[in-house]
């Protein structure tokens, strides 16, 4: 008898989907480096804390700086400004222009 685990499947297909999205979002190899250096960086500040909270400020900070730069070189926005723009009825740009596919109108 096979056991089966939707709530897994759908975590799994969830994470996949999410996956796809980040990595066209960030196409640019610079952006795309720049966020494989400054995730872990704003990710280890809660340990840093614990050593001191001066390095732990500046690994968030130089962090997000990174990726931030990465998403001025990819030309779109910072994922976590998206919302809040969105909220704001601001135009916002999800897929650097160079990358976007061109719709029929």
């Amino acid at each position: 008898m096979r056991h089966t685990f939707p709530l897994a499947r759908k975590g799994w297909a969830f994470a996949k989907k999410t996956r796809l999205y980040w990595l066209e979002r960030h196409r640019h190899p610079v952006n795309y480096w720049l966020h494989m250096v400054g995730i872990p960086l704003a990710f280890a500040t809660p340990l840093l804390v614990l050593v001191d909270w001066h390095w732990a400020v500046y690994a968030l900070g130089v962090g997000y700086l990174l990726q931030w730069v990465g998403h001025r070189v990819e030309g779109n926005d910072v994922g976590e400004f998206i919302p809040l723009k969105k909220l704001l009825g601001l135009p916002i740009v999800a897929i650097g222009p160079r990358y976007q596919t061109p719709t029929a109108d």
